[in-house]
């Protein structure tokens, strides 16, 4: 007896029909995410970075209102002062630092004209402006000045300057660090049995007057520029600090002691120098 063979069989052997394709494979089935919000600390900074407080602006149009009532002055404070110092010359820089009210913090100058008359003028003219609030914060700004010479000098470079004035420069060292605190003054106490003397009324008086700026630190980074002349004595000086406010008592004293250095004779001409104090 003989057996079926099944048709598939068959049909496959002798390579009548085309091979079916393949069966597709399943298409991955999508999962949906679910995003969690994460929580950061923003005032807490990553490794490395630091943060810096963002500093304020002020509008030109408000520097320029609050300027603009001392233009004259500050050309006066030039123009009466220099008298025969004909050689007295340079570029200075009066630098504002305001704070976020509209008051002034501090006035920095940064000056090679050598007088310290002239530039203690237009820090006090500085002083006395009024501007509008900064906006956002505290704000800063410079103005710069231009005051020509007319007439010509010797200028000596910063080697000739350090030789010429050597080891003198520390004699800076002894100017006043600022107004001394005032001791309180005891008053005897009144003996048992008497009364106290009445005290005397004070006169009266129409208004208080303004009190004064306090003494800022002794300067660091100064610039100090001379002017010297024949026999090698002092003809001008002027003090700057592009970092630190240069005080009018510190000023004073500097000036008396840098007056008394002994420096070369340039011989019938008038020279200019500029050194460093307490460079940062």
């Amino acid at each position: 007896m003989t057996r079926a063979v099944p048709l598939l069989l068959v049909a496959t052997a002798c390579g009548g029909s085309p091979k079916p394709p393949p069966p597709e494979p399943p298409k991955p089935v999508e999962k949906k995410v679910t995003r969690i919000p994460i929580e950061t600390n923003e005032d807490e900074p990553e490794d490395g970075v630091t943060f810096t407080k963002q500093k304020g602006t002020i509008s030109k149009e408000k520097i320029d209102a609050g300027l603009a009532p001392h233009q004259q002055a500050m050309m006066e404070c030039y123009t009466g002062k220099v008298g025969k110092r004909r050689f007295l010359g340079g570029e200075v820089r009066l630098m504002w630092e305001l704070k976020v009210d509209g008051s002034i913090k501090s006035v920095k100058i940064d000056s090679n004209l050598g007088a310290w008359d002239i530039e203690k003028c237009l820090l006090d003219i500085a002083w006395s402006a009024t501007f509008d609030k900064p906006t956002g914060a505290d704000a800063e700004f410079d103005l710069p000045l231009n005051f020509a010479a007319t007439r010509s000098t010797a200028v000596w470079d910063e080697d000739q300057a350090l030789r010429a004035v050597g080891g003198q420069l520390s004699a800076l060292d002894e100017c006043p660090n600022g107004p001394k605190p005032k001791t309180p003054v005891k008053t005897a106490k009144p003996k048992k049995g008497k009364k106290p003397p009445p005290k005397k009324q004070p006169p009266m008086q129409a208004e208080p007057e303004e009190p004064a700026r306090p003494e800022p630190r002794p300067p660091k980074n100064v610039t100090i520029t001379m002017y010297i002349g024949p026999l090698g004595k002092t003809q001008s000086i002027g003090f700057s600090s592009p970092t630190s406010e240069v005080g009018p008592k510190w000023a004073t004293c500097a000036s008396k002691v840098a007056e008394s250095w002994r420096l070369p004779d340039p011989r019938g001409q008038i020279t200019k120098l500029a050194i460093r104090y307490k460079a940062d």
